[in-house]
């Protein structure tokens, strides 16, 4: 069974199960301004929305999906919303799922809301339902998330070619994971980064978990 998942708070923002006809007016506002949706929506499997509907639908589309948990990211505590994480492809029975379809406002990229969206549902599936491996998938060409995905712990595990079509493409996927075994360490690193000390490269004290102090991206 899918489990139902609560709204998850932490120190910078909290994520609260999305929803499409409250939440897509904000939403929308955020990722459409002059000059922001070619690049935000780039690697999105759909994108820039023609309009409020357009993008009220797809959610609601994309949340009807029984093995998807899709949640609007807010900033404390203000409650603004800053963008959108999911919880996708969770599959109970082997204990894995994944954290994708993820996007943020200009105003919040290369700060700390994405590495707590994730700490916090990391720690939710490891620890709460005991979830065995959790998954990051992005196409092998967009290098931020790549980057991103290895700053946070993610170990590479390679490319699947010619996996997918996404909007009328070809996408070789890049796959990533972090195993329950290794959570310990990565979560002690994030949650140190992310509450005690940024002053070190965050990719440097996850990398650490894997026997190595060389820097990440």
């Amino acid at each position: 069974m899918i489990p139902e998942v609560p709204t998850l708070t932490g120190r910078f923002i909290t994520l609260t199960p999305l929803d499409p006809v409250s939440d897509s007016p904000a939403l929308f506002d955020i990722s459409h301004t002059p000059g922001v949706p070619e690049a935000l929506w780039r690697w999105m499997p759909a994108g820039p929305f023609a309009d409020v509907e357009a993008m009220r639908q797809y959610f609601q589309n994309w949340q009807a999906n029984p093995d998807v948990r899709a949640f609007t990211v807010r900033t404390l505590p203000d409650g603004q919303p800053v963008g959108s994480i999911s919880l996708m492809s969770i599959r109970p029975p082997h204990g894995v799922a994944e954290l994708g379809n993820i996007w943020y406002a200009p105003s919040v990229q290369r700060t700390k809301v994405n590495t707590e969206a994730n700490f916090l549902l990391l720690r939710h599936c490891f620890e709460t339902l005991g979830y065995r491996r959790m998954e990051w998938k992005c196409n092998a060409l967009n290098a931020p998330s790549r980057q991103a995905a290895l700053r946070l712990g993610y170990r590479f595990e390679g490319i699947f070619r010619q996996h997918m079509i996404v909007k009328g493409q070809n996408r070789d996927t890049a796959w990533f994971s972090i195993i329950d075994q290794e959570w310990a360490k990565t979560g002690q690193a994030l949650a140190h980064w992310l509450y005690e000390d940024d002053s070190q490269a965050l990719g440097s004290l996850t990398r650490l978990g894997e026997g190595t102090a060389s820097s990440a991206p």
